[in-house]
C-alpha cells in the first residue's frame, strides 16, 4: 500500500530549511520524489526510466517504506534537484547560492 505524504519539499532557494535535524532518510527521499515528480503513475514510470529500477521498487521509494541505495540514489540525484538537495542536507552539507552581480 502506498502512503501519501503530506509534507512538501520546498523549491531550490528555500531547501536549506527542509530538514533541521535529518533522521529519516527514507521519508526525506520520498518527500523529494513527491516534490519533483508529484504523485502519479507517470511519476513512477519516470523514476523507473531514470534509475532502471522495477515498478515495485520505485513505489517503495515513493511510500517511504524503503530508500534507494547506491547506483539508484546517484541516478535519482542526477535527474532530480530535490533528491540531490535532500542527500546533501542529510549529510549536513548545505548549498549556499551566490548572487550574480
Amino acid at each position: 500500500m502506498r502512503v501519501k505524504m503530506g509534507t512538501v519539499v520546498p523549491k531550490m532557494g528555500t531547501f536549506v530549511h527542509l530538514v533541521e535535524e535529518p533522521t529519516d532518510y527514507r521519508t526525506a527521499i520520498a518527500m523529494a520524489l513527491h516534490e519533483e515528480l508529484h504523485d502519479t503513475h507517470r511519476a513512477i514510470k519516470m523514476a523507473m526510466r531514470w534509475t532502471g529500477a522495477s515498478e515495485r521498487t520505485v513505489k517503495y521509494w515513493f511510500s517511504g517504506e524503503r530508500g534507494p541505495s547506491g547506483d539508484h540514489l546517484i541516478a535519482l540525484a542526477r535527474h532530480s534537484d530535490a533528491v540531490l538537495y535532500v542527500v546533501l542536507a542529510l549529510a549536513g552539507r548545505h548549498i549556499v547560492e551566490e548572487a550574480d552581480d
